[in-house]
């Protein structure tokens, strides 16, 4: 079977169909003829017409036909410009060149008058001979040289000018003599003797309040040193009798009173007398002991009340601290009741105290020492401070006067001291719900078992006193009296419950 091919494009007669290699692709004749695709013009804004289209009765380009297209470029020269044809153009007459001819007539040249002084006339010769001077100038006079004996002796100059001129020379020396004098005085050494100090003195001006306190209560703090063999410790302590009797914290001198061989106990007043001291009492639980001394003519402390402490108030710390005797620092009240449990510092104190916290520097040697109010009366005896660095820098604590005055007074009556307890171990507990002293354990056949106060329960107030630790329990249970019921508030179970304890003696 043989198929027929023809040319997609054929039409004219006489026409061949192509071949492989000259068309490239052959196609059946029975193929559809497709028709051309119209052509797609898009939509002209009028906008863009308007800016972009042809002028109106133009048909083809913009530039006219005969400007179109030249064969060749067209130079067009046109007349130069005024100002540069005068200054660049031939001269008149002249169209080979603008060089002006050497040979040409030179102007005539005006003669003038020579000048009189040779030296300014460019044209003369050269000569030796003088200079060339004017002729005033030659013939002015030579003055002659006078020398110092012809003025002085000569008589060519007037006696008087003579006198006026040594006047007025001698004058010049003396003023200039006298201000080198003045100006290089202080320049020659570094030492003068013009000057003079002045110190101020004699004039009343009174004395500062801390000045005042100072000289009221240094003759009746003292120094305290204890010896136990070849070991010492110092501290310091108030005269509160005129009988000898001395207060004084008791790890000051505990290790002399516990030491097997026993030990010496010094009390140095401050005019520097010395003498020996003997233990009266002492009492752990509130860090206080007293001493007794033989000494007349003694001056005895002021004792204040603690009630009239107030916060703020300006005291003064007294005592030997780190060894220093008749030291004096200054500070203020920072709290009152803050409860402070001692440790001692290896002694055999175990006590919590209600502590007057101050801002006074207190350092190792201060411990039994006053604190004193802006009277110079004693409202607290010196006994611990905390401090992150070990020295003075932080606060300082006190025992209360009211304290002292009891527990000495008891020492120097009996010897010892009792305190009031209710038999009870607690912890420091803070929730949400409150704050106190839970209860560990209750001693058995302890007033606070008679009470029925049992473990777990949250001890808040006992007395007039609030509880919010453990410690502040213990200061608490020292402020009441043995034998006398006092009313304890505790927290069970989420519940208030009021119970009376009558506390006993320790």
């Amino acid at each position: 079977m043989t198929a027929d091919y023809r040319n997609s494009d054929s039409g004219a007669a006489g026409s061949e169909a192509p071949t492989a290699e000259t068309s490239g692709a052959l196609r059946p004749h029975d193929a559809p003829r497709l028709d051309p695709r119209p052509v797609y013009r898009p939509r002209i804004e009028a906008a863009f017409s308007r800016v972009f289209g042809r002028p109106g009765g133009v048909t083809g380009s913009f530039a006219p036909p005969d400007v179109r297209r030249t064969d060749e470029p067209r130079v067009q020269i046109g007349p130069p410009d005024p100002l540069l044809a005068e200054a660049f153009g031939r001269p008149e007459g002249d169209t080979d060149t603008i060089q002006r001819d050497p040979r040409g007539v030179a102007a005539p040249r005006v003669d003038t008058a020579p000048p009189t002084d040779p030296w300014r006339d460019p044209e003369a010769g050269v000569e030796l001979g003088s200079p060339a001077l004017h002729t005033e100038e030659r013939s002015r006079p030579v003055a002659s040289v006078i020398s110092a004996r012809e003025v002085l002796f000569g008589g060519k100059v007037a006696p008087k000018a003579l006198v006026v001129l040594g006047a007025v020379a001698l004058a010049i020396g003396l003023v200039g003599g006298l201000l080198a004098a003045v100006v290089t005085a202080d320049r020659s050494s570094l030492t003068s003797r013009s000057v003079t100090l002045v110190q101020g003195g004699g004039e009343d001006l009174g004395q500062s309040a801390v000045a005042r306190v100072a000289d009221a209560v240094l003759p009746a703090v003292v120094s305290i040193q204890v010896a136990i063999g070849d070991q010492g410790s110092t501290g310091s302590g108030v005269v509160i009798d005129g009988a000898g009797y001395i207060v004084t914290n008791n790890h000051v001198i505990s290790a002399a009173a516990t030491a097997p061989d026993g030990g010496k106990i010094q009390v140095i007043f401050s005019d520097g007398t010395k003498v020996e001291a003997q233990i009266v009492g002492r009492d752990p639980k509130t860090d206080l002991a007293v001493l007794k001394v033989s000494a007349d003519n003694l001056t005895v402390a002021q004792l204040g009340k603690s009630g009239d402490v107030q916060v703020g108030e300006d005291v003064v710390a007294v005592g030997s601290p780190l060894g220093l005797s008749k030291t004096v620092t200054r500070g203020i009240v920072s709290a009152l009741h803050r409860p402070l449990r001692l440790s001692g510092e290896g002694s055999d104190t175990n006590a919590v105290i209600d502590a007057v916290q101050t801002d006074a520097a207190i350092n190792h040697g201060n411990s039994g020492g006053a604190l004193v109010d802006d009277t110079g009366r004693v409202i607290g005896i010196n006994t611990a401070m905390l401090s992150e660095s070990g020295g003075s820098v932080g606060l300082g604590f006190a025992i209360p006067i009211d304290d002292v005055t009891t527990v000495a007074q008891t020492l120097i009556r009996d010897g010892q001291m009792h305190h009031p307890e209710i038999g009870v171990n607690a912890r420091t507990v803070v929730n949400d719900n409150t704050s106190g002293a839970q209860v560990a354990n209750v001693h058995t056949g302890s007033p606070a078992a008679q009470a029925r106060i049992v473990e777990n329960d949250v001890i808040i107030k006992v007395g007039d006193r609030m509880v919010t630790s453990a410690d502040e329990l213990v200061v608490a249970i020292n402020l009441q009296t043995i034998g006398e019921p006092v009313t304890v508030q505790l927290i069970r179970q989420g519940r208030t419950v009021d119970v009376d304890v009558t506390p006993v003696s320790d």
